[in-house]
């Protein structure tokens, strides 16, 4: 396994429900880790937790092509390099199609696949410039088996899906890895604004997601983890 201890690493979504978690873990595998987000004051909480290995919030709604190219921009100037880019960004909206707005659903695509694209678009050439590198997606298990009732999110998780999987060929050539990682269901406060009712006891903690993550961040150096499907017993469907 790799060692994290010194490597930069950058996590957009970090204030959602996988967020502190996995700041823990890479705070103590002496990572220097940088966290994103729309909101400054939970970034600033978990920075408060880990004040030794948190170098710096980064505030950005990656909805906003001209923030995350802001970000990305300064990045290596004032930053140093980056090793290690996490992206954790998602919303979900999930109601059968005749109830689904078109609002609803552009809203949906814009994080969660043009907000992907924003952050490929403009952080490749960081990882370019030195021909290696990790970046790690979580586009879930609706990325890959589609659900009754999730058209948006199926929708943008698998546009996520296929525009990694076509910069994959890009990069071939590269010591550049891309890891999608399929998560089931895993108890967040994403759920908390949803209408349809889960069996949360169920799902997977977000400290076993956040490990999940922990572990792609530490794959050989000689080979690359391109995927990992991690379900909970209760949803078998791989």
């Amino acid at each position: 396994m790799e060692s994290l201890s010194r490597k930069h690493i950058l996590v957009f979504g970090a204030t959602g429900g996988m967020g502190t978690a996995l700041c823990s873990l890479l705070a103590a595998s002496g990572a220097y880790i940088w966290i994103s987000g729309r909101n400054k004051e939970k970034l600033q909480s978990i920075q408060k937790q880990f004040p030794t290995q948190i170098s710096g919030i980064l505030p950005c709604d990656i909805r906003d092509e001209s923030a995350v190219q802001a970000l990305a921009a300064k990045f290596q100037p004032e930053m140093g390099h980056l090793d290690v880019l996490i992206n954790l960004s998602g919303i979900g909206i999930l109601k059968p199609l005749e109830q689904l707005s078109v609002a609803e659903f552009e809203e949906v695509m814009r994080v969660n696949a043009f907000g992907a694209f924003y952050i490929m678009k403009h952080f490749m050439p960081l990882f370019r410039a030195r021909q290696e590198g990790l970046i790690v997606h979580v586009p879930g298990i609706l990325g890959k088996v589609p659900m009754s009732g999730a058209t948006a999110y199926c929708a943008s998780k698998y546009a996520l899906v296929g525009m990694v999987q076509s910069i994959r060929e890009e990069i071939k050539r590269t010591r550049i890895r891309i890891t999608l990682l399929y998560l089931g269901g895993v108890d967040t406060p994403f759920w908390d604004q949803m209408d349809v009712r889960f069996q949360r006891e169920r799902m997977i903690r977000a400290d076993e997601a956040a490990r999940a993550i922990w572990y792609i961040c530490q794959q050989p150096d000689s080979g690359v983890l391109n995927e990992m499907v991690l379900q909970p017993f209760s949803h078998q469907v791989l």
